[in-house]
């Protein structure tokens, strides 16, 4: 009976100390404890903490102003400035048709042309001259590789093509924290400025904020070319007729060949000639004829004077 009864004494004893450590455990009493002060890593973490009550101690944490301007400095790395650049060669039917299309392609998608350039070749077929068409067209950074499909689609072929790309990030924020350096520099000077009571002294930082206006102003500068080069992207583009192939293995074509080489070198003989002659005119003109002139008139004073020489010698001979 004493070995039951404590049995029964003991089973008592570990249901009454699973019942306080639950007791314990309960949300009741971490809640207790976080209102009697006692500190956070003394809680028991238990399996039947909830998510959403984790997610509210979480969320009621302050933030430091430190931590959101780190935060919108991140969100602003993503905005980066790129300068991107092509060149197209493109293969046309009609240079003069497809230029008119690239200049609606450009202006559909808020795009200019800077400028647009026509040189005409001669060929071989002299009633046909070969037209190419150099254009440089600026469109918004956005809508470059939309432009740069529908360029490729006006023309049969793509006979060669670049793309190049320049991150400018980097300058682009050391362009504005040197300009908000200069600001501050700025304001310290107008502030000091007012403050000066000589003439001299006013004159002095009037200099000094002359310089630095003038840092402000190179610096503000060229951050706009670095915002005007990154927010529209520059297209080259070179529109030519279709390179025709011909056989040069065949005599047909030496034959030509041949003849026509002919043709030029009598050609080139012929102009030469006539250029040699009206380069000779002017010298013939100013040079020959008073030459000529000269000499006939003094031909005509021998002429006269031999008579007179005659008659002396036979009159002494006399």
């Amino acid at each position: 009976m004493k070995v039951t009864a404590l049995l029964v004494l003991a089973a008592s004893l570990l249901v009454f100390s699973g019942c306080d450590s639950a007791s314990n455990d309960s949300p009741a009493s971490v809640a207790q404890s976080q209102r009697s002060g006692a500190p956070a890593a003394e809680i028991p973490k238990t399996a039947s903490s909830k998510p959403d009550q984790v997610a509210g101690v979480m969320s009621s944490q302050p933030v430091s102003l430190k931590d959101a301007d780190s935060a919108s400095v991140a969100s602003q790395a993503f905005a980066r400035k790129i300068i991107r650049n092509a060149n197209l060669t493109v293969e046309v039917a009609s240079a003069p048709d497809s230029q008119r299309k690239i200049v609606s392609i450009a202006e559909s998608h808020e795009g200019f042309v800077v400028t647009s350039e026509a040189t005409q070749k001669t060929s071989e077929d002299r009633t046909k001259p070969e037209i190419t068409v150099n254009l440089v067209v600026r469109v918004p950074a956005a809508q470059f590789n939309q432009v740069m499909e529908e360029i490729r689609s006006v023309g049969a072929r793509v006979l060669q093509e670049k793309v190049s790309g320049q991150d400018v990030t980097e300058e682009f924020m050391d362009l504005d924290a040197r300009i908000k350096n200069q600001k501050a520099l700025e304001s310290q000077f107008l502030d000091i400025m007012k403050r000066a009571g000589k003439v001299d002294d006013a004159l002095s930082v009037q200099r000094q904020l002359a310089e630095v206006r003038t840092e402000i102003e190179k610096l503000e500068g060229r951050r706009r070319f670095l915002d005007n080069q990154s927010s529209l992207s520059t297209i080259n583009v070179t529109l030519q007729p279709p390179t025709q192939i011909v056989n040069t293995a065949g005599f047909g074509y030496s034959l030509r060949s041949a003849f026509a080489d002919g043709v030029d070198v009598a050609t080139n003989i012929v102009l030469f000639l006539i250029r040699a002659i009206l380069a000779l005119l002017p010298i013939v003109v100013l040079i020959g004829l008073p030459a000529a002139l000269i000499a006939k008139l003094g031909l005509r004073v021998i002429r006269r004077r031999r008579p007179a020489t005659e008659t002396a010698a036979a009159t002494a001979s006399e």
